[in-house]
């Protein structure tokens, strides 16, 4: 291949390319690669939007939706979270679909345009006079759906890489999917200043402030996305040694380009894949969404509080993803991929049971609106409507602490905030691990042929998670609390550490199993 000038993306994944072998010989034009990293390097951009616009207001979403509609809960939170999810597992598969038969340039903005107009839509979701809740549901819904390009842009990578670039360049992509979720908070942080008054542009009806201004933000961006996809990527595809491929997104087909390698996919590993990213990003998202909650309730933080401070978390842990990513360019090299994916399960169950709750401290309890320091006599959905019904306008602040209509916030410990901060490291170490591995496995398991569909599937699988994650998370801890939530958490890394035991020696490359390269 000849040199991009980036040592990262050329290094050998298995094993050196000796003199007189297929691989020494390809020869590829300097334009051809500099246009083939180009392009690569677009996609790089549209991933870090993608995920910019989905973590620049996770931590906002919470007090904007008490804001604008006092009638949601901590349970409709969770359906918010999740219709982004929703919309991305629907969308997934037709994206993929899509780009295994047409230019990739079609489904990418067709979908960054759908999020552009979702986000404009949330900046408006406090304009009805009724129903909020529902209209922010959409918005996160259909920013979802845009979101579904995820998969054209990891079936592209694959397809646009050699097995020795794979690693690295999954490793990149999923580096700016981590940077995306760095700054998406860091953007919400900043905007925190603003405050929740900001300013109203009466003339559009628009409010401009810490909830609003993000997603305004996310809009331009994705508008100056499409403006970079037009004018700069292009289709190629290569196969697991390098050499270029026939391509159906190619309007003409070169006559150097050589057929795809045929043969059978392991379809057993493809499944197992897919279950085992099911539960990776299962376990981030329900962490991702919990974090919000678990410290109002703990520490005593308001809303704004919580937005600054777990923004400030979410950020570092999206810088040590970035340096974990980094790592993973090397150490795949010298453990291999199936043994990392493997590190990161475990480091993850020790994170999630550092965060069980124990001791005999507890958290402040939140009796604003009860009389006498005591429970009523009442269920705890009537002890909701009467919150509801408070008029919190005459509270000098607003009520913090552990709500009394949660029952588990009086006898459970509470988790202490560097008991929490361990946690979030060891869990920042092992999710991004895991992550790219995952993927990277399952690129080499597919092999050189389209790969839209296939990533459309693993992206609809995460996707589910995501939906079933914050769902899961917000009705588990509502009702049991910390202590139950996270030891069935700790009970499903066991049993996907065992499938990932089960079909270690499955999860090897395409080229590999068929005998053309040997690992």
């Amino acid at each position: 291949m000849a040199s991009l000038g980036v040592d990262s993306e050329q290094e050998p994944l298995l094993g050196d390319r000796t003199p007189g072998s297929r691989e020494w010989d390809i020869i590829e034009t300097e334009e051809h690669c500099k246009s083939r990293w180009r392009s690569i390097r677009i996609l790089y951009l549209t991933m870090f939007l993608s995920s910019v616009g989905f973590s620049i207001v996770i931590m906002s979403i919470w007090p904007y939706l008490q804001k604008i509609d006092q009638t949601a809960d901590a349970s409709f939170l969770g359906w918010v979270i999740a219709s982004y999810s929703l919309g991305q597992m629907v969308a997934s598969p037709i994206f993929g679909f899509w780009s295994n038969y047409r230019p990739r340039k079609e489904p990418l903005i067709v979908s960054i345009f759908i999020s552009v107009a979702a986000n404009c839509l949330y900046a408006y979701v406090h304009v009805p006079a009724s129903h909020n809740k529902y209209y922010m549901l959409a918005a996160r819904g259909l920013v979802g759906f845009g979101a579904g390009n995820v998969a054209v842009i990891r079936s592209y990578i694959a397809g646009a890489t050699s097995l020795q670039e794979r690693t690295s360049s999954m490793a990149n992509t999923s580096a700016c999917q981590a940077l995306g979720f760095i700054l998406g908070p860091v953007f919400q942080t900043c905007f925190a200043l603003i405050g929740e008054k900001g300013v109203t542009w009466d003339v559009v009806k628009l409010q401009i402030n810490m909830y609003t201004a993000p997603v305004l933000l996310g809009a331009f961006l994705g508008i100056l996305n499409i403006i970079l996809i037009l004018t700069i990527l292009r289709e190629h595809r290569v196969d697991d040694s390098g050499r270029q491929c026939k391509n159906i997104n190619f309007e003409e087909a070169s006559a150097d380009e050589v057929q795809v390698p045929q043969g059978n996919i392991d379809q057993v590993a493809v499944v197992a894949t897919n279950v085992l990213f099911f539960v990776i990003l299962f376990i981030f998202a329900l962490f991702e969404t919990i974090v919000t909650p678990l410290t109002m309730d703990m520490y005593a933080w308001t809303r704004e509080q919580a937005v600054l401070y777990d923004g400030i978390i979410l950020a570092a842990l999206g810088v040590e993803a970035v340096i974990i990513f980094m790592g993973i360019k090397l150490l795949s090299k010298k453990i291999g991929e199936r043994a990392l994916l493997l590190g990161g399960l475990i480091i993850i169950w020790v994170g999630f049971f550092v965060l069980l709750p124990w001791g005999n401290q507890f958290p402040k309890i939140q009796w604003e609106d009860l009389h006498n320091n005591t429970i009523p006599n009442t269920t705890f959905g009537e002890i909701i409507i009467t919150l509801w019904k408070s008029p919190r306008e005459n509270h000098s602040e607003e009520p913090t602490g552990c709500p009394v209509e949660q029952a588990w916030c009086l006898y459970t410990p509470m988790i202490h905030l560097a008991q929490f901060l361990i946690s979030a490291v060891l869990i920042g170490i092992g999710y991004p691990s895991c992550n790219v591995m995952s993927y990277t496995l399952y690129s080499k398991i597919l092999g050189p042929n389209p790969q839209g569909v296939y990533m459309g599937w693993l992206t609809a699988s995460g996707s589910a998670a995501r939906i079933l994650g914050p769902v899961f998370i917000s009705q588990v801890y509502t009702a049991w609390g910390p202590r139950w939530a996270f030891s069935l958490v700790c009970g499903m890394v066991v049993l996907t550490i065992t499938l990932l035991g089960v079909v270690y020696r499955r999860l090897i490359a395409f080229s590999v199993r068929h005998g053309r390269i040997q690992e």
